[in-house]
C-alpha cells in the first residue's frame, strides 16, 4: 500500500515549509515515527517523523526547495522491497535496472500538457460575475495557493487566469505572481475596475554597494521565512504599543521560597514561569486580546495557549503552552523546561508550534530594558518582558526614593480589534498579579 507523505503544517499562520535534508533516500526501509526529513519554516526548525513504515519510493521535493502545505513531498509503498525506487508510470524498479528510457512521452513534456490543458480550461472557468472578475470564490477555481490569493488580494488582483502557472499541473506558484506584479501586469489587471488595490509595494529596495572587504552570504531559507512573515503582520495589522514597568520584588522573594521545593519535583522555576501564568490570568479577563481578526469578524479563543519564543542558534521558535490557564504555577514552570528543551534539540512534536492565541517574547534573558515586537499572526496580541534588573523608584503614594528589582513590559496589540485602553488594563491586570503574588 501506498502512502503520501505531505509537507505539515508547523504553524496557525504558516503557509509553506522548505526542506533542508533528507534523512532517508528512495530505496531505504523507513519505520513509523522514524525521522524522514528536515524543515524549516518561519516558526520552527524540526525533524518530520515517517507517517507510516514502508519503504521511501520517491522523493518529490529536492533540499531547498520550498512548497505549501499539504502538498506531497514523499511516497512511502509498504509492500515494495528494500532497495526500489518508483519510475514514471508509478511501478517500482531497482535503481541498478532503471535506464530512463521507457515511455514514448517524458514527464516534463507530460507536465507541460497538462498545464498547458488545465490552464486553458481554469480560464474558461473564470467567471465574468462581480463587474467582469470573478468573486473570490470563483478566484480559487484558478489553481493557486492562500499565500498566493493572499499577494493577489494585497495588490487588487481579483483574476489570476492572465498569470502562467509554473507551478505542479499549472499552479500559480508565488514566484509566478510576484514576477507578475514586479512586471507592472497588477497595474493592468485592476486597470477600470471600481476597487482600488488594497496596498501597493511599487517601490524598490536601495542598492547595496558591495566592498572589496564584505563577504556576501544568502540569507538562508528560515531567515527569508521570517521576514516574509513579519512583513506580512506589518501590512496585515495595524500595530500600536503600550509600556509598563512592573515591580517583581514580591516575584524575587516566592521564586526564592519555592525553587527548592520545585527543583526537587525536577522542575526549574524560572520568572518566566510567573510571567506566563500572570498572562493566562489576564487573557481570560480580557477575552479580547485572545482573539484574532478574520474579514470582517472577530474570533474570540476559547483556549488559552500561549506561545513562547524560544532562541535557537541562528533563529528562533514558538512552542505552544496550551489551557494555560487551568495549571498550576508547576505545571507551566515544567511545560516551558520541556518545550524550550525539546525546542534546542529539535524534538517539538508537528502540533506543538500549532494553536497559540498569544506570545510572549521575553527579551529580558539577555539584558536589554525593553523591546517592541510584531503581532505573531493571526494573534492579535504580544508582550515583550525585559530584564529584570535593580532600578531606582519612587513610591508612587509616599515619593519616598528606593531601589525594587523592576522589568518592562511592551505589548504590541491590533489596533483594529483592540484599543488603547483595553491594552492598558490588560497590562494592568497582569502587573498587579505580579505585584502582590500570593
Amino acid at each position: 500500500m501506498r502512502t503520501e507523505v505531505v509537507m505539515p503544517q508547523m504553524g496557525e499562520s504558516v503557509t509553506e515549509g522548505t526542506v533542508t535534508q533528507w534523512l532517508k533516500e528512495p530505496g531505504d526501509y523507513v519505520e513509523r515515527d522514524e525521522p524522514l526529513f528536515e524543515i524549516t519554516t518561519d516558526k520552527v526548525d524540526a525533524e518530520v517523523p515517517s507517517p507510516e513504515e514502508g519503504v521511501l519510493i520517491e522523493q518529490k521535493v529536492q533540499v531547498g526547495e520550498t512548497v505549501e502545505i499539504n502538498t506531497v513531498v514523499a511516497i512511502l509503498d509498504s509492500e515494495a522491497e528494500e532497495g526500489s525506487v518508483s519510475t514514471s508510470n508509478g511501478a517500482q524498479e531497482s535503481p541498478e535496472d532503471a535506464d530512463g528510457t521507457d515511455g514514448d512521452i517524458s514527464p516534463e513534456v507530460a507536465k507541460a500538457t497538462v498545464a498547458t490543458i488545465l490552464g486553458k480550461t481554469e480560464s474558461a472557468m473564470a467567471a465574468t460575475s462581480n463587474g467582469g472578475f470573478p468573486t473570490r470564490a470563483e478566484l480559487r477555481q484558478t489553481r493557486s495557493t492562500p499565500l498566493v490569493r493572499r499577494i493577489a488580494a494585497e495588490y487588487g488582483i481579483q483574476d489570476l487566469s492572465p498569470i502562467s502557472g509554473s507551478g505542479l499541473s499549472g499552479r500559480v506558484t508565488k514566484t509566478d505572481i510576484l514576477s507578475f506584479i514586479e512586471a507592472g501586469g497588477h497595474k493592468q489587471a485592476v486597470n477600470g475596475h471600481s476597487r482600488a488595490p488594497v496596498a501597493t509595494r511599487d517601490y524598490k529596495a536601495p542598492p547595496v554597494n558591495v566592498g572589496d572587504r564584505d563577504r556576501i552570504e544568502p540569507l538562508g531559507p528560515q531567515r527569508t521565512a521570517i521576514a516574509e512573515h513579519m512583513m506580512r503582520s506589518r501590512a496585515t495589522s495595524a500595530h500600536a504599543h503600550t509600556i509598563h514597568e512592573i515591580d517583581f520584588g514580591r516575584v524575587v522573594e516566592v521564586r526564592r521560597q519555592r525553587k527548592e521545593e520545585f527543583a526537587e519535583r525536577g522542575v526549574k522555576l524560572t520568572y518566566t514561569a510567573f510571567m506566563v501564568k500572570a498572562v493566562a490570568e489576564a487573557l481570560r479577563e480580557y477575552p479580547v486580546v485572545n482573539a484574532s481578526v478574520d474579514g470582517d469578524n472577530l474570533i474570540y479563543r476559547g483556549d488559552i495557549n500561549v506561545g513562547i519564543a524560544v532562541a535557537l542558534e541562528n533563529s528562533l521558535i514558538v512552542p505552544v503552552v496550551r489551557n494555560v490557564d487551568e495549571l498550576s504555577l508547576l505545571g507551566v514552570a515544567r511545560a516551558i523546561g520541556d518545550l524550550a528543551e525539546r525546542a534546542r534539540t529539535k524534538r517539538l512534536k508537528l502540533d506543538e508550534t500549532q494553536g497559540g492565541t498569544f506570545t510572549i517574547s521575553n527579551h529580558g534573558i539577555f539584558g536589554p530594558e525593553f523591546g517592541v515586537p510584531i503581532i505573531n499572526q493571526p494573534q492579535t496580541a504580544i508582550v515583550s518582558t525585559g530584564a529584570i534588573k535593580k532600578r531606582v523608584v519612587a513610591d508612587q503614594q509616599t515619593g519616598a526614593i528606593m531601589v525594587r528589582p523592576t522589568a518592562i513590559f511592551c505589548m504590541s496589540f491590533d489596533h483594529r480589534s483592540i484599543d488603547g485602553a483595553t491594552a492598558d488594563k490588560f497590562l494592568a491586570h497582569i502587573r498587579q498579579r505580579l505585584e502582590n503574588w500570593d
